[in-house]
C-alpha cells in the first residue's frame, strides 16, 4: 500500500464548499468556516475530555473511528464521517482506505493488549498512520490529532493542547510538525513519541 505525506507541507485546500451544512441565507469566509468546525469540535472534545473516556465511549473500532470524524465537523458538512472518494495530493488511494483504517484499528488493539509499544509510541503511530492514510475530503489532521490525544487521555496520559491552525504558513512550529511526520514516514518514530509526551506544544 503507497503511503506517503509527500505534500504534508499544504494542508489540504478548502476550495469546495460543496456540502457546507451552514445557513444558506449569507456569504461565508475562510474564517467563518474555520470558527463553525472550531465550534463543532469543541463539541467533540467535551465529550471526550470532560472525563476519561472509557472503551464503550472511546473503543477505537472501525466504526468509531469514522464516527470521531462525524462528531467534529457533522453540523458544518455533510461529508463528515464519510470516506472521500476523490484523490488528494496527500493521502493513499481512496479506494484503498476501508481496508488501511481495518488494519490501523487491528493494529491499535493488538498493541494495545499485548504492550507491544508503550501508550506514546502507540498514540505517535496512530497519529502517524491516520495523518498517511487521509480518510476524509477535510479535517484529516485535527481528527488524527484527536484520535492520538482520545488514546492518550484513555490510558491516564494528559493529551496534547495542538495548535488549530498547526499547518497554517503563519504558525512557528508548522515547519518542525512537518519535519516530525515525514520522519516517521520513513520510520523514525523518535520525535514525533517525544512530541507525544509534551502536554503543551505550542
Amino acid at each position: 500500500m503507497n503511503y506517503s505525506t509527500r505534500s504534508i507541507d499544504n494542508a489540504t485546500p478548502l476550495d469546495d464548499i460543496s456540502g457546507l451544512k451552514l445557513p444558506k441565507d449569507k456569504v461565508y469566509t475562510l474564517k467563518d468556516i474555520y470558527e463553525a468546525e472550531a465550534n463543532n469540535i469543541a463539541l467533540a472534545t467535551l465529550k471526550y475530555f470532560s472525563s476519561i473516556p472509557s472503551k464503550k465511549i472511546a473503543p477505537f473500532t472501525y466504526e468509531w473511528i469514522q464516527q470521531l470524524h462525524q462528531e467534529m465537523f457533522g453540523n458544518v458538512w455533510e461529508w463528515a464521517g464519510k470516506f472521500r472518494t476523490t484523490e488528494l495530493s496527500i493521502g493513499i488511494k481512496a479506494y484503498q482506505i476501508p481496508t488501511a483504517l481495518k488494519k490501523l484499528v487491528d493494529d491499535i488493539n493488538y498493541w494495545d493488549k499485548h504492550k507491544t509499544f508503550d501508550i506514546y509510541e502507540i498514540s505517535a503511530r496512530l497519529h502517524h498512520r491516520a495523518v498517511q492514510i487521509h480518510p476524509f475530503k477535510n479535517g484529516n489532521g485535527r481528527w488524527s490529532r484527536m484520535l492520538a490525544n482520545i488514546y492518550l487521555y484513555q490510558n491516564d496520559s494528559m493529551p496534547i493542547k495542538w495548535q488549530e491552525n498547526l499547518l497554517s504558513k503563519e504558525n512557528p512550529k508548522r515547519d518542525k510538525y512537518v519535519q516530525v511526520l515525514k520522519s516517521a514516514d520513513k520510520g523514525d518514530y523518535i520525535m514525533l513519541i517525544k512530541m507525544h509526551k509534551i502536554t503543551y506544544w505550542w
